[in-house]
């Protein structure tokens, strides 16, 4: 399976039994408020259209930023190469209700942003879960936005008249982007800052009306349904750094039942918040990326009487699980490290197959994702069972 290789560029289809929409909802309009780009399954709709993988060109400024390169070329350089890229989920379209749907909070790796992973939650939402991939404003994406409220001047200079009453016509608004360290500074403060700051208290509240400081970018295909998610069956999920913050959040909030992360980067850490997480945890790790240190600090979550399991995915790299490894070329994607010797789209389906089974024996669930319990072993010809890193058990 590992030596195919896919010639098509493009972010993969779901494989679930549902047709997936997506919307964006923001929950306080400041920099503090939460905001999610929400995958769910949809009614299937010829209207409904599938939207631009880079919602505006701000995030390709963002991405510079992040790597610190020339923004005016990289825009043009990430325009060509991720431009014409599209979601595989019809924006906005009327959600399906089959009961109520078990929830996953999505946390992205620093300087990504809340699209960046859509092969892996469209996957979850076709299989029935309702996923809000958070947009951290905590400057630890490369971009994001919020609102102020106009000034009187702002609003003195609006010379075009108001034709229809808008909760943003007096707002404003404002881009924040990542965060680069001082000269000088040391990183664990900031990041560990960073990595506290998930707001998963607002997930509860998507189904009530919204607050006064709400900005909806959501349609009524989800907040029209009652009752469309089951909050008894909450589950956390994060990549490198929001591999932390997933690990974080369960220290944090009782309602997550689990927790997968995702080549998880262990360092923001508290050494405090290991014996405080209780619930069952779920590593995947690419195989180039992690080292000793990381892995001692993953098996200080060891448990005798909570689950907590490990694989490795043969032939991948850290980027092997955003959306950039199926949009790149071979030998650019393994130039800039996007791609790893596994075909991405067999990475990513062992990962998200893993994580089904993972989900569904902690959440509780009456599917058929059971059928893959053997990958949670790492029982396959492209998994690791635990790890490739070479730890000295004196060391943990």
């Amino acid at each position: 399976m590992g030596n195919r290789s896919s010639n098509h560029l493009g972010i993969p289809p779901p494989k679930g039994p549902s047709a997936v929409g997506c919307t964006d909802f923001m929950m306080d309009h400041t920099a503090q408020g939460s905001f999610f780009r929400l995958y769910y399954p949809c009614q299937e709709t010829e209207k409904a259209e599938k939207p631009d993988w880079v919602p505006s060109r701000e995030y390709f400024n963002g991405l510079a930023d992040f790597m610190k390169i020339n923004r005016t070329l990289s825009e043009r350089i990430f325009n060509y190469l991720f431009g014409s890229f599209k979601i595989p989920a019809y924006l906005d379209a009327p959600f399906k209700s089959n009961g109520k749907c078990p929830v996953v909070i999505f946390s992205h790796g620093l300087g990504a942003f809340r699209t960046l992973y859509s092969a892996i939650c469209a996957e979850l939402a076709s299989q029935g879960f309702i996923v809000a991939s958070v947009e951290h404003r905590d400057q630890s994406a490369s971009a994001t936005y919020y609102f102020h409220e106009k000034t009187e001047s702002e609003q003195a200079r609006k010379s075009a008249p108001k034709t229809s009453a808008s909760a943003q016509d007096n707002l404003v608004k404002e881009w924040m982007y990542y965060r680069t360290l001082q000269r000088g500074e040391s990183e664990f403060p900031l990041r560990n800052t960073q990595v506290k700051s998930i707001c998963v208290e607002h997930l509860c509240t998507l189904e009530a009306r919204p607050n006064k400081n709400s900005v909806s970018l959501l349609s009524s295909c989800l907040l029209g349904q009652q009752n469309s998610m089951d909050l008894c069956r909450i589950a956390v999920m994060g990549h490198s750094f929001g591999g932390a913050t997933a690990i974080e959040a369960l220290c944090k909030e009782v309602k997550f039942k689990c927790g997968v992360a995702l080549d998880a980067w262990m360092f923001p850490l508290d050494d405090e918040v290991f014996p405080r997480v209780k619930q069952p945890i779920f590593f995947i790790n690419s195989e180039k990326f992690q080292w000793a240190g990381n892995i001692i600090r993953m098996r200080k979550l060891d448990s005798a009487v909570i689950q907590r399991k490990m694989i490795t995915i043969r032939g991948t790299v850290h980027q092997s699980f955003p959306d950039f490894t199926f949009l790149t070329g071979n030998w650019i994607g393994k130039l800039m490290k996007l791609k790893g010797e596994i075909d991405p789209e067999v990475a990513i389906d062992l990962s998200n197959k893993a994580t089904l089974a993972f989900l569904q024996r902690h959440l509780g669930l009456e599917k058929n994702f059971n059928q893959w319990n053997r990958l949670i072993d790492g029982e396959d010809d492209d998994l690791i069972p635990g790890t490739n890193v070479k730890v000295l058990q004196s060391a943990i």
